[in-house]
């Protein structure tokens, strides 16, 4: 109780809390338009309660690692070398959550290219409509951008109090943008596909981060700002052509 007054007085303590919550949000971005794709994958009845419960899911993971901090912190160190580089437990994660999104959004590009093959839907056949297939992937990817979340965190700042408020106010936000961003995918066709280029390339940039290649977040998050202003000039323009057309 005292550390948590004293850092109430601390004005470097609230700096640090500003700018880890404007990180914690940002890196929930790319969470969260897997779990808006896919969700609207699922009944209309049931992707409200299946966002709920995977955000929910990635608070309580958050918070538990942050339990952790000593075991997270471990998950940096090498466990063994390939071809020169050193592979910790944390490039490991970050390599399978990469390839799982690169396949998911593969998987799901081709199905919106070739509608007509069903084979290749993103959750797979008849398992399209399972709530319970929904929530296990939505959990597996929580946990890779968790443990990114929580190095991000620790990298920041040394206070526990601090990391876990950022979290829980992180979260609040992904829970409150959860629902008007997945009914805006929803409403806009177009932009289904730009979000799965955009899983594609964090796809990849998790791989590259696994295997040593450090890729500069600014640089994806800049191509992911550039690209979504060109899309959102596309729907102006392409709104005010159905309106010339009606008049």
């Amino acid at each position: 109780m005292q550390e948590i007054v004293t850092l109430a007085q601390d004005p470097a303590a609230w700096i640090a809390l500003v700018t880890l919550v404007v990180m914690e949000v940002v890196l929930g971005i790319d969470n969260l338009i897997f779990i808006s794709i896919l969700t609207n994958k699922l009944p209309a009845e049931n992707r409200e309660k299946a966002r709920r419960i995977g955000i929910g899911l990635a608070l309580i993971m958050r918070l538990a690692l942050l339990g952790t901090i000593a075991w997270i912190v471990q998950l940096t160190q090498p466990v063994f070398e390939l071809f020169g580089h050193g592979f910790s437990w944390k490039d490991l994660i970050l390599i399978a959550g990469g390839l799982f999104l690169v396949w998911k959004a593969t998987k799901e590009i081709h199905h919106n290219v070739d509608p007509v093959d069903h084979k290749e839907d993103m959750v797979g056949g008849a398992a399209i409509n399972s709530f319970a297939s929904a929530i296990g992937q939505i959990l597996l990817l929580d946990l890779v951008f968790s443990v990114d979340s929580i190095i991000t965190a620790v990298g920041m700042t040394p206070h526990l109090p601090v990391m876990v408020v950022a979290v829980v106010i992180a979260v609040a936000v992904m829970l409150l943008a959860a629902t008007p961003l997945a009914n805006f995918i929803e409403r806009n066709p177009t932009i289904v596909m730009l979000a799965l280029a955009f899983l594609l390339m964090i796809g990849t940039t998790l791989i590259a981060e696994g295997m040593g290649f450090h890729v500069p977040k600014g640089y994806v998050y800049a191509a992911m700002a550039f690209s979504g202003l060109v899309e959102v000039l596309n729907m102006v323009a392409r709104n005010r052509r159905q309106r010339t057309g009606k008049h």
